[in-house]
């Protein structure tokens, strides 16, 4: 299954901020929107960034008075993104191996698409499951 199955099924409604926003800004978009991550977006509409609730953690942890600085100073700025006709499988690895929650979508044009999380990638799956699991009870019960 394709990236894009997932975007079509959870919507492509991006979230993002402003790279010269305030770490208290994103805690307010962050709750607003009810996610765990934002794009950083230059005003060009670019991907300069990502930003997570741990990087906002991380920078509260090193420096209490984290809330004025900018989101630029906390997030990251290699933003590891996925074709949006990447397999699922494939995004799954990357994740894992990156240790990160969150990837940008890119279509064929390199325009951005959507953001999948790991909760997106986790309900796809389990979708993908119960599925099968119905195909077999079917098969098993209606004698193939």
């Amino acid at each position: 299954m394709q990236v894009t199955s997932i975007l079509t099924n959870k919507g492509q409604q991006i979230f993002s901020i402003s790279p010269d926003a305030t770490v208290a800004q994103l805690v307010d978009a962050l709750c607003e929107h009810r996610v765990g991550a934002l794009l950083v977006l230059d005003g060009s509409g670019n991907i300069a960034g990502i930003v997570s609730e741990r990087d906002v953690v991380r920078a509260l942890g090193t420096n209490p008075n984290a809330l004025t600085d900018t989101v630029a100073a906390i997030m990251t700025s290699e933003v590891v993104t996925a074709a949006d006709s990447a397999d699922v499988a494939e995004l799954m690895q990357i994740m894992t191996e990156r240790r990160i929650r969150h990837i940008p979508v890119l279509d064929d044009s390199g325009t951005l698409a959507g953001l999948v999380s790991i909760g997106d990638v986790v309900k796809n799956r389990m979708d993908e499951l119960e599925t099968e699991r119905s195909a077999l009870v079917d098969y098993i019960t209606q004698g193939g």
